[in-house]
Formats: structure tokens, sequence, C-alpha cells
């Protein structure tokens, strides 16, 4: 009897508490988040234990929204490495990233709002792209083809209310980032971005180290030339300003991105001068210039086209063009000391 309780206890959580393959596969996507089986609890964002979280190095700007990532690798199968770019994960890999704002910065223990949870899945033709948005419940969140608008509101760390309309981006807005050579890609998981120390509950651990050991990559370099996180002012300026500019600008800003046209690269691994923007005349003039001649003019950040689209609010102006209903004050600021320290 005994045997016979442990063998249906045993189908019942496998049905319950595992992820679903076919789903991620399949053609289309279930209109429920919980019906891929990646987290166990879904309110405390608990993942499978086949689903690692993992952290970026330097992270994207996102109207001041906090991120927690995820990779779930299919049993038997590793993702390969590869040069300057995202692993090369296999058929039925998924990558998993939940957009939130904490009650009060000061206290995360109040708790957070969950707004969304982006998925790009590894499908037999490649990636694709879904966003699922969470109720007011907090216990499920739902396939958002159309996308969303979500009135938030959070206490920052000086302890003003701050309030914002964030945005769930509609299907096609995927491409307007994740994209290279007009294929849908991810562009956070590149061993670099990942090669730091992440506390998981065995111990703390270098991500890539970790991963290797759960099997889910297959080899990576010792010397790897990773960013440095942008928002740490211990680091060099100027190490801080290119890792700013990868993660948020490089991926659209690079010879295979969506930008590829203006000659403007910005990810860390650009060296020249002119295609980092430094005296570099835009491709097209327009209301995106403010009336300034080159992208960058070393010591003048007032001079600057970059700086100058960074700080608007214009649609027709701001860059990045979406993804953000804010001014990222303290990218600004750190940018605006970086250009005028660059050399005349």
């Amino acid at each position: 009897m005994r045997s016979f309780v442990c063998f249906l206890l045993l189908i019942f959580t496998t049905n319950i508490f595992s992820v679903n393959n076919n789903l991620i596969l399949a053609d289309s996507f279930p209109e429920k988040l919980s019906e891929f089986g990646f987290f166990i609890d879904y309110s405390a964002q608990e993942p499978h234990k086949k689903v690692i979280p993992y952290e970026l190095i330097s992270t994207l700007f996102s109207d001041y929204s906090y991120k927690q990532r995820w990779v779930y690798v299919p049993d038997h199968a590793k993702a390969t490495y590869v040069k300057d770019w995202v692993f090369d994960f296999p058929e039925g890999s998924a990558l998993i990233k939940t957009f939130y704002y904490p009650i009060d910065e000061r206290n995360p223990d109040l708790g957070k709002q969950l707004l969304e949870t982006r998925l790009l899945l590894r499908k037999k033709d490649g990636w694709e792209g879904v966003s699922y948005a969470w109720n007011e419940e907090q216990n499920e969140a739902y396939k958002k083809i159309a996308g969303k608008t979500i009135n938030a509101s959070w206490i920052d760390f000086m302890g003003d209310q701050r309030q914002v309309r964030y945005r769930v981006p509609n299907v096609n807005q995927c491409k307007e980032c994740h994209a290279a050579k007009d294929v849908i890609t991810p562009i956070g998981p590149k061993a670099k971005n990942i090669n730091k120390d992440f506390t998981y509950e065995e111990g703390e651990f270098n991500q890539l180290a970790y991963w290797m050991k759960k099997e889910i990559i297959n080899a990576f370099p010792q010397d790897l030339v990773s960013p440095v996180d942008w928002s740490d002012k211990t680091q060099n300026i100027d190490d801080r300003a290119r890792s700013y500019l990868d993660v948020n600008c490089g991926h659209c800003h690079s010879a295979t991105g969506n930008a590829n046209s203006t000659g403007l690269y910005l990810n860390l691994v650009e060296t020249r001068d002119i295609n980092l923007g430094i005296y570099k005349k835009p491709v097209a003039t327009g209301r995106g210039s403010g009336g300034n001649k080159y992208s960058i003019v070393p010591g003048k950040p007032d001079e600057s086209i970059l700086l100058y689209r960074m700080q608007s609010m214009d649609p027709g102006i701001m860059m990045p063009e979406s993804g953000r209903v804010l001014t990222h004050q303290e990218a600004v600021e750190m940018l605006r000391e970086w250009i005028t320290k660059l050399p005349n």
C-alpha cells in the first residue's frame, strides 16, 4: 500500500512540478503562463529546479523596473559558446524574464508588483517571443499579443512616490530589440554578460561555472573581456559608459542590429572612434539631431546628439525609440561626465 501511495505521489508531483516541453515547442502560445510549468510558486516566482536564475553584470534600463531572469535547457542538451554573442541554445530552451517594481526600494521585504513575464522560446525554426501580463491578484499572468499598459507606482530609495504607465510590448515589438540580421534572437545571455558570482541555494558560484556544473553549456573561455556594472562608481568612467551603451544600445547599434545602417556601433567590442560616435555625423539629419553636428563631441556633452536623444521624451527624437517613457537620469549624468572627460 505504501509503495502504491508513493507511486501515485510521484505521478502527481511529476505532472504538476515539471516543465512542459511540448508547449515550448508548440506552434502557438498558451493563454496562461502557468501552463508552461516554469515555476512551482508563481506568485513567489519560485522556479522549477530545472529553471536556473541568473543575472547580468550590467542591466538594461526599462523605466526603473527590476528584472528577474531564468534559463531553461531541456535534459541531455547543452548550449554552445559563441564568441561575442549569446550562447547558441538548443531547441526546446527558454529564457524567462519577469519585470516588477518593489513596493518600497528601501525595504524589499514589503514585496513587489509583478508587471509582466517575457519569454523567448527556442523552437524548431528559431526563437519566438511573447509577453504575459500579471493579474491584479498577482497569481497568474496572461498572454498579451497586443500589449498592455499598466499603471504602476513604487517608493524609491529617497522615499519619494514614483508613478509610471508601464507598457507591456506587443508581439511585433520584440523585433525592435531582439533581432539580428532580421531574425529574432536573445541579447542578454552572452558569456561576458553573466561572468559574475551569484548566490544559489547551494552557495555562491560564478554563473558560468554553475551552468557548467548543471550541464546546460558545453564550455566557455577563461579570458573573457566582460563589462562592468555601470552603476558602480568605483569603476573607471570609460568602462562604465561603454558597459552601459553596450547593454542598452549595442544590440541595435551594431553591424548586425536594426540600426546597422547608421554606422554608430556601441557594442563593447567596437574600438573605432568614428563608429563609437566620436565626431561622427549622423546618416540622416532632422529633429533627432537637435541641431547638433556629431553623435559625440569630446568635452561637450551638450553638443552631443547621443546625449540629446537619451534625454528627450519626444517619440520622434528619443532613444531608445521604445521600451521607456521615463528618462534614465542617473545614466544621463554618468554619460555626461564621460563625454566631458573624453580627450579632444
